[in-house]
């Protein structure tokens, strides 16, 4: 049996989003090397929330705190990974800053757990560049260790606060996730067939359905779908959409259309390209084929169809697609 396909995925976008009055004031504080708390019922609280925990009144007393403070709480993190704040075993710890009441959260760079304890005095290292975000604390330090350093450190001179100018209203923050894919074996074979230039489906044995890219069970009776079929090359838009706005990592400039292309031979859609033609001429219906990337750049991926195109036929009646939409 051949072995089961896998492959890393990356899935990333930049999240934007407004910070609001309170957490924005928050932010403006720490690129201009001021830390901002907020006062509630129980005290002062950093980063400072928009409402009061028990009381649920909006909070809006803001207190500056000390870039000091003692350790409460901490763990070892021995093996970093990507988007953490250093590239370097360290601490994550709880410190409590001094002038507030509850710890914040933050790393804290030491080259050993030995060098951290509960208790131990820290202090704020600011980052070099500072832009409003959480990240322009780079770090905790040891404190007293401005000029000293440690593990891994450069220069540690403290910038001078400076007014406040331009507050911070928005933020963009890249959110990402790493994973591996492992494909199914009816999976496995779609995308080995991609490899050869051919598109392979599976056919339930009990409803005769054929499914592209296949499934390894038939939704309508949960059969598995035993039976390997190789479908036409051409087929049938069924529904789509004009994509008109631009957007991170957009690799074909608007306007341009994604639809949904019914195969000939088979019972189910499948989202692709529609290029070769105007966005406004595409239409449902319209026969289309698949227009095949170079084969020296092929590999095992749905990518090695470059994207569907008109073939010039007679659209397909409604009554071939309706239930297809």
């Amino acid at each position: 049996m051949a072995r089961t396909l896998s492959a890393p995925v990356t899935v990333a976008f930049d999240y934007t989003r407004s910070t609001g009055p309170v957490i924005g004031r928050f932010l403006t504080g720490l690129r201009d090397a001021r830390v901002v708390g907020g006062r509630t019922s129980n005290g002062v609280v950093v980063p400072p929330p928009e409402y009061d925990p028990v009381t649920h009144d909006p909070v809006t007393e803001f207190v500056e705190v000390a870039p000091t403070g003692t350790v409460t709480s901490w763990t070892w993190v021995p093996e970093p990974v990507a988007g953490q704040p250093l590239d370097r075993p360290f601490a994550f710890a709880l410190v409590r800053l001094d002038g507030a009441d509850a710890p914040f959260l933050h790393a804290l760079d030491v080259a050993s757990p030995a060098e951290v304890s509960t208790g131990m005095r820290v202090q704020v290292r600011w980052a070099a560049e500072r832009t409003g975000a959480i990240t322009d604390i780079a770090c905790f330090e040891p404190a007293g260790e401005s000029d000293a350093g440690t593990a891994g450190g450069s220069d540690r001179t403290q910038p001078e606060p400076r007014a406040v100018e331009d507050p911070v209203t928005g933020v963009i923050t890249p959110v990402a996730l790493d994973y591996v894919y492992a494909a199914s074996p009816e999976e496995s074979a779609f995308y080995r067939g991609l490899a050869e230039g051919r598109i392979v489906a599976q056919r339930c044995p009990t409803c005769d359905k054929v499914y592209v890219p296949p499934r390894p069970a038939c939704p309508d009776d949960g059969t598995p779908t035993t039976d390997e079929v190789e479908l036409a090359q051409t087929g049938t838009v069924t529904t789509f959409c004009i994509v008109n706005v631009p957007f991170l990592g957009q690799r074909i400039k608007p306007p341009y259309v994604s639809a949904y292309v019914l195969l000939d031979g088979a019972d189910i859609a499948f989202l692709h390209l529609i290029l070769d033609i105007p966005a406004e001429e595409v239409r449902m219906g319209m026969r289309v084929k698949a227009v095949w990337k170079p084969r020296e750049e092929w590999g095992t991926t749905i990518e090695n169809i470059s994207h569907f195109a008109p073939t010039g036929e007679p659209d397909a009646a409604y009554e071939t697609y309706r239930h297809h939409l």
